[in-house]
Formats: structure tokens, C-alpha cells, sequence
């Protein structure tokens, strides 16, 4: 190894400091502003439109964000200090490996689907942030059908109670 990729080795964050996300997912990043001698986080929300150099030292992604009818990217790099934390807030379902058509469109067109989700795998990520045990929560399915309606009598009995009241009331 020469110089240089020893370094950017050492720059690298591990496997664990890196939140797993892809392109198409809505996240929220935690970067670090350095204003003067003060420290502050900024939190940019928005979709990921592409990802460059996988999980290598060079890594970035892109996120965009439309802010007062403005579209808004900003490119991190993954491995920077400045980058607190990449919070995943929805999966997004795409085809593509770059976004950049979402330039282009406007309101609910640019919208990114959410990616289905089954109960099953809910529920077993529900035990996992409970108690870090995914069998602790059993499976249950994903409609459950509804109980039998009560029978039709019941319906005309309740009527007939409150004419009677009723009849009562007028003739005291």
C-alpha cells in the first residue's frame, strides 16, 4: 500500500458507524457546522439520488430536498468526521441507480414510493428494539377477519325499547 491509501484507510468509518441505506430512501443527516469557535449539528432531510464509490474511502451521496419551492442537493462524503449520523426515515422503492429525473418534476410527482413492508417482518423488528430477541414476538397475520355480526334481532329490539320510552314520556 503506498502513502496515501494507508491514510484514507485510517479516515474510514467502521461497518457499524455506517447506517445501511440506498438510493431512493428518505434520510435525515446529521452534519456538524463549524461556526467561528462554536459547534453545532445541522440536520439535512431529504431522498438519497445516488450513492458514488460504494462503501470505499472515497464514498458520498447525494441528497435533495425541495426547500421553498427550490430544489436543494448537497453531496457528504460518507466517511467524513462531519457526518454525525445518517437516519434512515422511509425506504424508498426505485429501479434506478441515479435519480437525477427527479430534477425535473414537481410536487407529488416527485414523490419516491415507499417500499411494502410485511407484518411479519414488522413484528420481527419490533422484538428486535424491545427486547433484541426476534422470536420473543410471535407472527401474527397480516388481516384478521372480522367476528360475525350479531345477529338481526337485536337491531328492531332496541328500537322497539326506545318507542316505548318515548311513549312514555308523552303520555306523562
Amino acid at each position: 500500500m503506498n502513502l496515501l491509501q494507508e491514510i484514507e484507510q485510517g479516515q474510514k468509518k467502521s461497518a457499524k458507524a455506517i447506517s445501511k441505506f440506498n438510493v431512493g430512501d428518505t434520510v435525515r443527516v446529521h452534519f456538524r457546522i463549524v461556526e467561528g469557535d462554536k459547534e453545532r449539528i445541522q440536520i439535512f432531510e431529504g431522498v438519497v439520488i445516488g450513492r458514488k464509490g460504494k462503501e470505499g474511502p472515497q464514498a458520498r451521496f447525494t441528497v435533495r430536498r425541495v426547500a421553498y419551492n427550490e430544489g436543494v442537493e448537497r453531496v457528504f462524503p460518507l466517511h467524513s468526521p462531519r457526518v454525525e449520523k445518517v437516519e434512515v426515515v422511509r425506504e424508498g422503492h426505485v429501479r434506478r441507480a441515479k435519480l437525477h429525473y427527479l430534477r425535473e418534476l414537481a410536487g407529488k410527482a416527485a414523490r419516491v414510493k415507499a417500499k411494502g413492508r410485511s407484518a411479519s417482518k414488522k413484528a420481527e423488528e419490533l422484538a428486535l428494539a424491545v427486547n433484541g430477541d426476534p422470536d420473543a414476538v410471535e407472527e401474527t397475520p397480516a388481516e384478521v377477519a372480522p367476528e360475525e355480526a350479531a345477529p338481526e334481532e337485536s337491531a328492531p329490539e332496541a328500537e322497539a325499547s326506545t318507542e316505548e320510552a318515548s311513549s312514555e314520556e308523552k303520555s306523562s
